[in-house]
């Protein structure tokens, strides 16, 4: 039997359904922090590691970092990207204020920014005197 309502209605539900946004969603990454991540490699005995998550809806990023058995304080840390493991990129999320460990924040990130963490092109890097251009580094992945 012949429904034109019917049909209607079917017509409506699979439009709305389809052009519907996407809905936010939590995302965890992590990372382990080593001196063999850096852009070049170094042998450190630093280790560490970052678990961060994202909010897509809000696009609010939370971290913590813990880090142990570097050559010195902490001169300075932040966010990379966009990077694939191996390449170096400038910070994008400057980690401001104490650098002692655990270093706990939050920042709102860009939608380019939040794509390239979906992408897996952010990676955090801790910086000393020692060390000035990375002591221990890690790529972020989802989990």
């Amino acid at each position: 039997m012949y429904r034109p309502h019917a049909i209607a209605a079917a017509a409506v539900f699979a439009a709305l359904v389809s052009g519907a946004p996407a809905r936010a969603e939590m995302i965890t990454y992590g990372t382990d922090l080593k001196g063999a991540m850096e852009v070049p490699p170094n042998a450190t005995k630093g280790v560490g590691d970052v678990e961060a998550t994202l909010d897509t809806a809000t696009r609010k990023f939370t971290y913590t970092i813990n880090y142990s058995g570097i050559t010195g304080p902490a001169t300075a840390a932040h966010f990379h990207g966009p990077a694939a493991p191996g390449v170096n990129a400038p910070p994008i999320v400057p980690i401001n204020g104490d650098l002692k460990s655990p270093i706990k924040g939050e920042a709102t990130l860009t939608e380019a920014q939040v794509k390239d963490m979906q992408d897996g092109k952010v990676y955090f890097n801790v910086h000393t005197a020692d060390n000035k251009g990375g002591e221990i580094r890690g790529q972020l992945i989802k989990k």
